[in-house]
Formats: structure tokens, C-alpha cells, sequence
């Protein structure tokens, strides 16, 4: 059984002695053989872009040269993260890191960026996300953004978010209903995460439906289904083992559009870490919930039946 310490401490000997792509696939083969390490592989892979960035001197290029997808493009979002740490002008520098390409995981890992620049100050966050010319990109930036806020470290369910307790109080879903249009479905779909974390997942699997449930805070505001569906994203992510019993928490809740962009956030985790073909119809297979499974099917843009 690996650690996510043991793991770490192996992979990060591993890029030492050869190179972050050795690492990187080692990691890929580990996290495909052993689904419960997907759990802690995304931040592992953080800190070998971290790594890599300080390795090679901040050649940005020569660190992003390795195959980095592995681990939802963890490597990649940590290598921006420690580029823009070691900024002179980190401003100027979010709009050119990432190019010519331009990718969202590019981006995504400038959103987490941003927030060690600005110390977490949101506002601040969300004017140099402003500063991408088109919306699709301030979006992909605010992903990353709300995710590092919500989930300062999501692997380890001890982490939480520094938020007021004042401010949550008064709105459990703070500070997502006061973000502007643009930026708030995001803000929604990261929030699960933090009320996961807030009520030890790892040792309390009815946190899941719980969660759920505490979505419905958001439907004044418009952001029920986007809770919604990051918290199936979020129970497949820490589920990934056990992929009916992830679906079968997507069946709890009593209005169908909530169970439908549960299932939709559960394909939608489960083909960001597995992007090879076929992977929704894998998924779908194997849960049993005839409603889920048809839910599922349509979310991974499948026929309605299993024929």
C-alpha cells in the first residue's frame, strides 16, 4: 500500500537520478494500477513541477518537454506555480507563461499561481485572471483560482480552506453567490471540496451524500447544480476505486436534476484522469443504478443502452 509520503519521497528519488518524464510515467503506470492513489497523485506531481522548475533553472520550456498529463496535469500546474513564485513581474508574466499553446491545463495552473502571488486575496485573484483577453481563458484561470482556495492541499482531508467562520455562517457557500457572473460557476464547483474536507471524508463516507445535500444552499443563488456536480467530480476523485459505490451516492438526492449533475461530475473527474478511449463506456459499465448508468451514458455522449 503506498502513501502519499512514500509515494512522494520514491518518485521525487526517482527524478534525481534520472528525469521528471521517468518519474512522471512511473507515476501514470502507479496510479492505473493502484486506483486509490489518484487520492494524493495530483500533488505529487505539484511538487515534481516544483522541482523541475528549480532543476532547470526556470526553463519553463525544457520543464513542460516531459509528457506531463499524468494526474490531472498536476506536474504542469505545479511548474507554473513555482515560475510565477520566482516572478519579477509575475503580472506581465501570467499572459505569456503559457504561450504559444495556450493550454487549458496551462492556465488552470496559472489560476493556482495567482493565488500564491496574491496570498489568496480573491478580488486581486480575479483582476489578473481579468487580464486574459478572451472569457474561455478568465474561466480556465478562475478554476484554478476558487480550486486552490477551497482545497489549499485536497489530498489530505486535514487541510482545509482558511475562510472566516463568520463570513461562512452566514453564507455556507461564502464567497461564491457575491463573484461576479463570469467567475461564479466555478466558485460552485470547487466549494465541495472544501465541505469535504471540513467533515473527514476519509473516515466518514456519509459526508458524500452530505454534501450533496448542502448544495441545495446554493439554489437561491443559482449555483445548486454546479455544487452539484463538483461534488460528484470530487466523489469520484476520492473513489476512484470503487466506481458504483461513487454512483450509488449520486442516487441519494431526491430531485433528478441533482442526481443527473452528480453522475455528470462523475464522468466528467473519471475522463480528466482516464483519457483513453473508452473511458466513459468503462465507466458506465460497471454501475449497477440503472437511472445513474443512463445518466452516465449521456454524460460521456453514449448510446442510451448497453447493447
Amino acid at each position: 500500500m503506498w502513501t502519499r509520503s512514500t509515494l512522494r519521497n520514491k518518485l521525487m528519488a526517482e527524478m534525481d537520478a534520472t528525469d521528471p518524464g521517468v518519474a512522471l510515467a512511473d507515476l501514470d503506470k502507479i496510479s492505473k494500477d493502484k486506483p486509490y492513489t489518484v487520492r494524493f497523485c495530483h500533488p505529487i506531481a505539484h511538487e515534481l513541477g516544483h522541482a523541475a522548475v528549480q532543476r532547470y533553472h526556470q526553463d519553463f520550456q525544457k520543464v513542460i518537454s516531459f509528457p506531463h498529463e499524468t494526474c490531472a496535469a498536476g506536474y504542469l500546474h505545479g511548474a507554473v506555480e513555482e515560475m510565477l513564485a520566482n516572478s519579477k513581474d509575475p503580472q506581465s508574466d501570467i499572459l505569456t507563461l503559457c504561450a504559444p499553446a495556450n493550454t487549458g491545463p496551462c492556465i488552470h495552473g496559472v489560476g493556482h499561481g495567482i493565488m500564491f502571488v496574491t496570498k489568496q486575496d480573491i478580488p486581486a485573484a480575479r483582476a489578473l485572471c481579468d487580464k486574459f483577453p478572451s472569457q474561455s481563458r478568465r474561466i480556465t484561470c478562475s478554476e484554478g483560482v476558487f480550486m486552490q482556495l477551497f482545497a489549499p492541499d485536497e489530498e489530505d482531508e486535514k487541510a482545509k480552506a482558511n475562510l472566516p467562520a463568520d463570513k461562512l455562517a452566514a453564507e455556507p457557500l461564502y464567497p461564491c453567490p457575491e463573484q461576479p457572473a463570469l467567475y461564479q460557476s466555478a466558485c460552485f464547483f470547487y466549494a465541495p471540496t472544501f465541505f469535504l474536507s471540513s467533515h473527514d471524508y476519509a473516515n466518514h463516507p456519509e459526508a458524500f451524500p452530505q454534501a450533496l445535500q448542502w448544495c441545495l444552499n446554493a439554489q437561491a443563488s443559482g449555483g445548486a447544480q454546479d455544487c452539484s456536480r463538483g461534488a460528484g467530480s470530487r466523489i469520484m476523485k476520492y473513489n476512484l476505486d470503487r466506481p458504483d459505490w461513487a454512483a450509488q451516492q449520486c442516487a441519494t438526492p431526491k430531485d433528478t436534476w441533482q442526481r443527473q449533475a452528480c453522475t455528470q461530475g462523475l464522468v466528467s473527474y473519471y475522463t480528466v484522469n482516464d483519457t483513453s478511449a473508452g473511458a466513459a463506456g468503462r465507466l458506465c459499465a460497471q454501475i449497477t443504478d440503472q437511472q445513474i448508468q443512463g445518466y452516465c451514458r449521456s454524460a460521456g455522449g453514449l448510446s442510451g443502452t448497453l447493447d
